[in-house]
């Protein structure tokens, strides 16, 4: 269950790339491996999924009132982590603020890449007690009528990341590392149909042999209306992707990529403990983004926004055989 700490302490901001601050506050440096992230991914998921935590920080991400947050949890097993903290609005959704879609990206690429070329850093949906919440923040209102939770996504925080120069077209042709990289991102933001290309969203590592690059804010996407925030990633910007990308592409089925997105997060409630998540079932109605029923809450896409990944995915692959697209 989530918890206080016995009172929060207000350390000095973090900003993403602060690794020097960081140091003095008694992080450690992120290894090699992974030098924008505080571990590896399927390890930090699993934190922000599933093991308990307390709250030492919290503190809006942008200026003071902002309903975004950063924040410090800290895990019983002694990991420290840095996180967006999204509270979803009530409801579970709406333009810009779609948890749903937050994590379907996450899971969207991990059909297709491995862990050490994610674009999307580690992502996931919580339901945090509203106890807790008031304990925090002050008040706290359900997320869902007739529930006891306020829905968060929380997102891991990057590290010696900047939004400068992501798109750098000489580059692409010249830099094989950042053309490997660039060309994923681009291929997972066009599968999801993202519709938000304002400055901020996408960063790229500034560490000088990991050129990295990530989507770091997702919630236009997938289904969402259309948009006045920028169509850049939403086509296939590049002209070319790794060989090796493309036959991962290709093992993708219809059923796999269902079982994938038609149920991204699921919730249980217990008797004290609030919406506790646990392993995603088949979606309770197909045709919803959010279900809740017996105690169960879900979230996913839906068979027409599952559809809508299909057909792109197909016609990708269309214009690799016909060499619109090529490989490297």
């Amino acid at each position: 269950m989530e918890t206080l700490s016995d009172g929060p302490r207000r350390a000095a901001g973090l900003g993403a790339g602060l690794l020097a601050a960081a140091a003095i506050l008694g992080w450690a440096r992120p290894a090699a491996a992974q030098a924008n992230l505080m571990g590896t991914p399927s390890e930090i998921e699993r934190h922000l999924a599933h093991e308990p935590f307390t709250v030492d920080t919290l503190r809006g991400a942008r200026y003071p009132e902002d309903p975004t947050k950063q924040a410090t949890l800290d895990f019983d097993d002694g990991t420290r982590l840095l996180v967006k903290w999204a509270p979803a609005p009530r409801g579970g959704e709406e333009f810009n603020a779609v948890p749903r879609y937050e994590e379907a990206i996450y899971r969207l690429q991990a059909l297709f890449l491995d862990e050490d070329e994610y674009v999307v850093p580690p992502t996931a949906c919580r339901c945090v007690p509203v106890w807790v919440y008031a304990d925090l923040t002050g008040d706290a209102v359900p997320t869902f009528e007739g529930s006891t939770c306020v829905l968060v996504t929380l997102q891991s925080w990057l590290w010696s990341v900047t939004e400068e120069n992501v798109w750098d077209r000489d580059r692409f042709r010249r830099d094989t590392a950042y053309a490997r990289h660039l060309a994923n991102m681009n291929v997972v933001t066009h599968l999801a149909d993202h519709k938000d290309a304002n400055v901020g969203n996408f960063l790229i590592s500034t560490v000088p042999d990991q050129p990295r690059v990530f989507a770091v804010d997702n919630g236009v996407a997938f289904g969402s209306r259309k948009s006045n925030r920028g169509y850049e990633w939403r086509r296939m910007r590049v002209d070319r992707i790794p060989a090796e990308t493309a036959a991962r592409l290709r093992q993708i089925d219809r059923e796999g990529l269902e079982r994938a997105l038609a149920t991204v997060a699921q919730f249980e409630q217990t008797e004290n403990r609030g919406m506790v998540r646990v392993e995603p079932g088949p979606p309770l109605d197909p045709e919803e983004g959010i279900r809740r029923g017996d105690g169960v809450l879900q979230l996913g896409l839906t068979a027409d926004e599952i559809d809508d990944v299909w057909d792109r995915l197909r016609r990708l692959l269309e214009r690799i055989d016909e060499g619109e697209i090529s490989t490297f």
